[in-house]
């Protein structure tokens, strides 16, 4: 009998960054963790930036990284940019699925840096194998979409009863979201099994989209004047006049 997705050997990727704005932010710390089963220890492979730019003190708050402490102790952002980008490109190669939680968010930004420091792209490294992303927002806001409350990492590790040691550090927080991956996969087994985690990343595209509508619409109906992006995994270049 083959092994489902959710028990079979999974990666993730995280980041912490000095803000929440995609196209202007930089990343400070980032992860890549690989789990070949369940209950087995994951390699982690971290990454420490120095940006080049200052670090606000509110995202200093949130992963406890001070521009001090980067610029004594972080890499120039090149050939971390290289290094993340070939270790996610390895997984693409092998077939394993890469966790992402809030993926828009964690690949958009990675994909904006390597075009600020690599005159590259993210999909420039997935041309031969394509990256298969499964992002447990996405997968937990769809397939139990009436239960009331936030969904952040630490909600979903909650519900899901899934420990978050150390939220707010890439590597656990990656460690965290594939753990709740797993948790989903078995809590709606029946609607997910048969599903291969390529047929997976395109209904996702999907949902993302519809979510995404529905929280405009109720922008809308509440006077909130904010745009929602529809894109999933990644979000579109703006053009440069924007």
């Amino acid at each position: 009998m083959t092994t489902c997705w959710y028990e079979g050997p999974l990666a993730a990727f995280d980041t912490e960054t000095t803000g929440v704005d995609v196209e202007t932010d930089r990343i400070v710390s980032a992860a890549v963790v690989v789990q070949d089963a369940p209950g087995i220890r994951p390699r982690v492979s971290r990454w420490l930036v120095n940006p080049g730019v200052p670090v606000p003190a509110e995202a200093t708050a949130v992963h406890g990284l001070t521009e001090e402490h980067l610029q004594r102790n972080g890499r120039w952002p090149a050939p971390v940019m290289y290094e993340i980008a070939e270790a996610l490109a390895e997984q693409a190669h092998v077939g394993r699925p890469v966790v992402v939680m809030n993926a828009p968010f964690d690949l958009t930004l990675f994909d904006r840096e390597l075009r600020r420091h690599r005159a590259s792209s993210l999909s420039r490294w997935f041309e031969s194998a394509p990256l298969c992303v499964l992002d447990p927002r996405v997968l937990d806001k769809h397939l139990d979409r009436y239960r009331k409350g936030r969904r952040t990492l630490t909600d979903l590790c909650a519900h899901y009863g899934v420990a978050l040691e150390g939220a707010h550090d890439a590597a656990a927080d990656a460690v965290a979201a594939l753990e709740v991956t797993r948790a989903v996969g078995r809590r709606f087994a029946s609607r997910l099994e048969r599903l291969a985690p390529g047929e997976l990343h395109t209904l996702q595209a999907v949902w993302h989209a519809a979510q995404a509508r529905g929280l405009q619409a109720w922008f809308a109906r509440s006077g909130v004047e904010e745009s929602v992006d529809p894109a999933w995994p990644l979000r579109p270049e703006l053009p440069a006049a924007a």
